[in-house]
């Protein structure tokens, strides 16, 4: 059995497993990040597995993930919900990271929805707020498409034209102005960390177009994007990096911001999945 056949076994034993013990197929795929566990909040939950259990699933290893997938229904709609993600630097492989993203596509989740805190470089932005990603740089030196067997799963050369969903965009952008939500757009760069940015690194990814950097979201969005999924992706700003006058950031720093944050996007994630076409 090639590696391309063994992956996808183990992606149909995780979703079997998952399947078994949901009540309903899950409409939206969600993955939160640093210090937003708590945007599951306001969901009915009917089931919590720990990734433990699920054959073949990562484990997060990083305090804030809890490493829980939460069944259940907000707004009236079907939920399939990860507190806590994987990371590069946390030693997995890239097709390890978007694992999840395979086995809530293979579920038939049709939205996914991602959340991360992320260290703002737009000088405009201040922590706390949220920024919705229109497109992100992939600085991770990973892809999760390489070495697959595209017979089986698709197209490798997909087109990332338009990754984040337009029409979240948009659905997001109308329920900010009415929530009264500042919501910042912008570019997202993903890196690999756990280091945090040098002065002369924050001022080249500046350079470059991005907005805001962070350790994660990209190559899940490579594989959602793959697997035919609708991507809107919102993060929490924790810290500003302005390169002339860096001062130093610390992870509790991170978090507790992003946990500020927390209430806002989980308002407005309620308010844009009443609005979801099912």
């Amino acid at each position: 059995m090639n590696l391309t056949n063994t992956t996808n076994q183990k992606i149909t034993e995780a979703a079997n497993f998952i399947r078994e013990r949901i009540k309903r197929k899950p409409l939206i795929g969600m993955i939160t990040g640093t210090g937003l566990g708590n945007l599951t909040d306001s969901m009915e939950i009917d089931q919590n597995i720990s990734y433990s259990q699920i054959p073949h699933f990562p484990e997060s290893t990083v305090d804030s993930h809890a490493g829980i997938l939460l069944s259940g229904i907000i707004a009236g709609k079907s939920i399939l919900a990860m507190q806590g993600r994987f990371h590069i630097y946390e030693g997995y492989t890239v097709n390890e990271i978007t694992f999840p993203v395979r086995a809530m596509a293979a579920l038939g989740v049709k939205y996914l929805f991602i959340s991360s805190a992320a260290g703002g470089l737009n000088p405009h932005f201040r922590p706390g707020e949220l920024m919705i990603l229109t497109d992100h740089i992939n600085l991770t030196g990973n892809n999760p498409l390489i070495g697959r067997n595209f017979d089986e799963t698709g197209a490798g050369f997909t087109d990332m034209t338009s990754a984040y969903n337009r029409d979240l965009i948009a659905l997001a952008r109308g329920k900010a102005i009415e929530e009264g939500i500042n919501l910042n757009q912008g570019v997202y760069v993903g890196i690999t960390g756990p280091s945090l940015e040098t002065p002369a690194e924050t001022r080249f990814l500046r350079m470059i177009g991005a907005d805001a950097v962070g350790m994660s979201t990209v190559n899940e969005v490579i594989e959602a994007v793959h697997s035919g999924l609708k991507v809107l992706a919102i993060v929490a700003i924790t810290n500003i990096n302005l390169p002339d006058c860096m001062t130093g950031t610390s992870i509790e720093e991170v978090i507790a911001n992003a946990s500020k944050a927390a209430p806002t996007l989980a308002r407005l994630l309620t308010e844009i999945i009443k609005d979801l076409e099912k």
